[in-house]
C-alpha cells in the first residue's frame, strides 16, 4: 500500500501529464480516472490519521 505522501505525488504527475496539449481524449480519460483514484485513496489514509488522532486525544 502506497503512503499518502506517494499518492499525492502520483496524483501531481498525473496532472501534469493530463495538462499536455497532445493527449488524446482517451488517454485523457484513462489519466483522470487514476488521478481520482490515487486522490480517494489519498483522502482515505487523511481520514484514517484523524481517526487515529482523534482517539489519541480522547484517551488522554
Amino acid at each position: 500500500m502506497k503512503d499518502f505522501e506517494s499518492r499525492l505525488k502520483k496524483a501531481k504527475e498525473i496532472l501534469d501529464e493530463l495538462m499536455k496539449q497532445d493527449i488524446t481524449l482517451a488517454k485523457s480519460v484513462e489519466l483522470y480516472k487514476e488521478g481520482m483514484k490515487q486522490l480517494k485513496e489519498a483522502e482515505k489514509l487523511l481520514e484514517e490519521a484523524k481517526v487515529e488522532i482523534e482517539k489519541i486525544e480522547k484517551n488522554k
